[in-house]
């Protein structure tokens, strides 16, 4: 009887660690499991953001298409990516950032579709002018180089915009020079393509954002 009870007494500490150990796998696992389920989770969030984006962005192109349903069908336009692109040769002579009759024509025609696609949207419409990157010539005293021919066609669309009607707290104008072709400049082809205007939609800043900003 004694040597029974001195041999349960040694086997104890085995079974109380063996305890513990299973106990010590058992919360790992449980561990593993809160991660992978957690893990699972965040990515099926991002993925139905990441949709989610996909969609609006869908839907904000074939809003901005049907608005410039018109001037798309009759080639005066074009629209890639949502920007609204107008060759700088319909809007403007040679060198020069004064608006041409039909450009200023083009641009009425376009107030319409663009008030009809902000209506209800918390976004802007940014107009940039963009160069060729053949230097401005030296006899040239208007423009010292093609940032200030890009900026001042890009000036003169908005004004235009504003005059034909398009409220002036819904447009901006922005200037990139010979940055950001869409052609090579290697032909007279390729240069005609980037001496351009785009008009495109950008999201408006929250109030909170300008206060966080001031």
């Amino acid at each position: 009887m004694e040597e029974l009870q001195q041999h349960g007494t040694e086997d104890t500490p085995v079974w109380a660690v063996f305890g513990d150990l299973m106990s010590a796998l058992v919360g790992v696992f449980v561990l593993i499991l809160v991660w992978v389920l957690g893990y699972q989770l965040e990515l099926s969030l991002s993925l139905n953001q990441e949709i989610q984006k996909r969609e609006a962005a869908e839907e904000h192109r074939s809003a901005l298409e049907q608005a410039l349903a018109g001037p798309l069908a009759s080639g005066r336009v074009t629209l890639r990516d949502g920007r609204i692109g107008i060759s700088g040769s319909v809007l403007f002579a040679h060198n020069s950032h004064q608006l041409q009759t039909q450009g200023r024509e083009l641009l009425s025609s376009l107030i319409s579709p663009l008030e009809v696609y902000l209506k209800d949207r918390n976004e802007l419409m940014m107009v940039s002018g963009f160069t060729d990157d053949l230097p401005i010539q030296a006899d040239n005293l208007h423009y010292a180089d093609n940032w200030e021919l890009s900026a001042q066609r890009a000036l003169t669309v908005t004004r235009a915009l504003i005059e034909e009607g398009m409220n002036p707290a819904l447009v901006f104008a922005a200037a990139f020079g010979e940055q950001q072709p869409v052609a090579v400049n290697n032909s007279a082809a390729g240069r005609s393509q980037n001496r351009r205007v785009e008009i495109a939609p950008v999201p408006r800043e929250s109030q909170a954002e300008q206060f966080q900003d001031d």
